[in-house]
């Protein structure tokens, strides 16, 4: 008896290990199959990384948030002379101060504090036409502050206080931010308070929006509203990568489409305004426009490369030099052109008096041109209203 139990136990031990053998390398001898789930895992000291990023926002925004500031404008408008005032009857019921009685209006916006010697970046529409201007720091402070200069074509203006111990930002370099990166949005929308709002970079170098002459946004998904503009836009480290400047809405509030400008532009029109009290850029006096395709094949062009000149100014440099409406400008010193926007920024860093060589097509071929360039006369009123 006690050899059948032997015999039976090694026999079930034999077909237990045979059964696995043939389960493991040949399941299909069995008829069945073994459907196999991917699926993936957190690797071990990853949930305390994602823990390390939240605090990080804390951090950055801890270093960035004080040197935010809350720009308060006043603007005295005086009403429209109404033709009764010069009725006396009128006059006699209502008084003879009818004539002097102004309203005020008020504005807000943010401002980034760039130096400890008081002088703070901002957006030149925040702070547009305003008799008085007030900055509250996030210290409570609230300082007056004066324009040192603007540049409405890029719609940015330098503000000065006097104060000490001013916290300022500290700036970050474009060539390290990219699309999809984390951004922070920081500033007082619609008054409420100084608000941090988070999202990413969402395109770089956005142009022909429309929004400025001389144009070059980062374009980020963190919520920028009405209150926003001249506040911070910073990376996940605390660093300034931008100057939040304005939005796409059909409603006035965010849509998660907004626009800053680029810290290396802002740096250096900021600069240049600190140091000269205006930006300057070079100019030749023309109008131009975008070549279509059907532009393009009209003057026998293989591409849409260039800019067509719509108009000259009289007694501008360009005239001066003998360009003419319906040319079209292909390069500007040895630079190829390939749409107005490019032909802007390439006539704006030619310093005023220097003679530049412009390539162009006509129709009786193409020429080298050799211009004075001038100075670009100040843009005396907003473009775009916002």
């Amino acid at each position: 008896m006690r050899k059948l139990w032997l015999i039976f136990a090694q026999s079930v031990t034999v077909a237990m290990a045979a059964l696995f053998v043939v389960t493991t390398l040949r399941p299909e001898w069995l008829g069945t199959s073994i459907q196999t789930v991917p699926f993936w895992e957190t690797t071990p000291g990853e949930e305390k990384q994602h823990e390390e990023i939240t605090n990080g926002f804390r951090i950055a925004v801890g270093k960035a948030l004080p040197a935010v500031v809350h720009i308060f404008t006043s603007q005295e408008i005086r009403a429209q002379r109404h033709p009764f005032l010069d009725d006396p009857v009128f006059r006699h019921f209502f008084g003879d101060n009818l004539d002097d009685m102004p309203r005020q209006e008020s504005g807000l916006g943010s401002g980034v504090i760039v130096s400890d010697q008081g002088y703070i970046l901002t957006n030149f529409h925040v702070i547009e036409a305003a008799d008085q201007i007030e900055v509250a720091l996030s210290d409570g402070r609230k300082l007056k502050a004066r324009v040192v200069g603007s540049d409405p074509e890029t719609d940015l203006a330098v503000l000065h206080v006097n104060a000490d111990k001013l916290p300022t930002i500290i700036f970050g370099h474009m060539e390290s931010v990219g699309v999809g990166d984390l951004a922070l949005a920081i500033g007082n929308p619609f008054g409420v308070g100084q608000t941090v709002t988070m999202g990413i970079v969402s395109a770089l170098g956005r142009t022909h929006l429309g929004i400025n002459t001389f144009e070059n946004f980062i374009q980020t998904d963190a919520a920028i509203n009405p209150g926003n503009s001249g506040g911070a836009l910073v990376d996940v480290n605390g660093n300034l990568i931008g100057i939040n400047t304005a939005i796409y809405s059909r409603t006035g509030g965010s849509l998660g489409i907004g626009f800053a400008i680029p810290v290396s532009s802002a740096r250096a029109i900021m600069e240049e305004i600190i140091e000269k009290g205006q930006v300057i850029r070079g100019w030749i006096g023309v109008e131009a426009q975008e070549l279509t395709t059907e532009l393009a094949e009209s003057f026998g062009l293989s591409s849409t490369d260039g800019a067509l000149i719509a108009g000259v100014v009289r007694g501008g440099p360009a005239e001066i030099a003998g360009i003419r409406p319906g040319d079209i400008l292909l390069a500007v010193n040895g630079t190829t052109i390939q749409d107005t926007h490019q032909m802007l920024d390439a006539i704006a860093k030619i310093k005023p008096g220097e003679e530049t060589f412009f390539r162009l097509k006509r129709s009786s071929g193409t020429e080298e041109i050799k211009i004075k360039v001038g100075q670009r006369p100040t843009l005396k009123r907003r473009l775009v209203n916002r």
